[in-house]
């Protein structure tokens, strides 16, 4: 697959000009009223270990990364092609820039996929961030492609809490601006942050995450993605 915007993933910035470099990024974000019918769409996963520091109590994260995307087919959800590689990192972990130490080896292994999904559904942020462009709005810049961030947490917004049903939703507020939803996707369970990534509407993205979520609380996706990913970190650790 080729990637659209590699300009956009400068390899070597500091975390002020990263976050310098979000606040140009949100000017380019798209939120669309276009509908989408997506047949196949991706979802992805970064994942590193918290190892002990020599010089604070908090652990940092680890320099080895593991990076996955999983293809689906809509509507049956069938996993139709999988990418992964472990990678070094080189920006830190910071907070609300993690879009800077993901996007580099996600975008390794969107290159060796033999087709390019129609969307991307991200496990994180989209305009729901203090600068309104986290992972999945950065992500969907970078490839030009739909992308949905759908957060397991809140960033940030202040939001009520939805009905209890599969379906119900409420707005997640950052002041006086919508930022995305709060969605329920399994009756009972506690719910998911929606937010546009890149030219998608708000509306779209919601059913795109329930599509992908008949059965559990995160979508299948997610769930695929995150399973690869965990897969890669134990056949290198039993390599190691």
């Amino acid at each position: 697959m080729n990637i659209a915007r590699p300009d956009l993933a400068p390899p070597r910035l500091s975390a002020r000009q990263a976050a310098e470099f979000q606040q140009q990024l949100r000017g380019l974000v798209i939120a669309t009223a276009k509908p989408i019918s997506p047949r196949f769409i991706a979802g992805v996963d970064v994942s590193y270990d918290f190892v002990p520091s020599r010089f604070t109590r908090r652990p940092r994260a680890s320099e080895t990364v593991y990076a996955a995307v999983v293809v689906l087919e809509l509507p049956s959800l069938r996993v139709v092609e999988t990418a992964s590689i472990t990678d070094r990192a080189r920006f830190p972990y910071v907070p609300g820039l993690l879009s800077f130490r993901e996007i580099p080896p996600l975008l390794k292994a969107f290159r060796k996929l033999r087709r390019a999904p129609d969307a991307v559904l991200v496990d994180g942020q989209g305009v729901a961030h203090p600068r309104r462009c986290g992972l999945a709005s950065h992500l969907g810049l970078v490839l030009d492609l739909p992308t949905v961030g759908c957060a397991k947490s809140r960033l940030v917004g202040d939001y009520r809490e939805p009905g209890r049903a599969r379906g119900s939703w409420s707005d997640l507020r950052d002041g006086g601006e919508v930022i995305g939803r709060v969605l329920r996707t399994r009756d009972g369970v506690a719910p998911l942050f929606v937010s546009v990534g890149h030219k998608i509407s708000l509306d779209a993205a919601t059913a795109l995450v329930l599509e992908c979520a008949p059965r559990y609380r995160l979508p299948e996706t997610t769930r695929q993605a995150h399973w690869l990913v965990n897969q890669l970190r134990g056949k290198e650790r039993l390599c190691a």
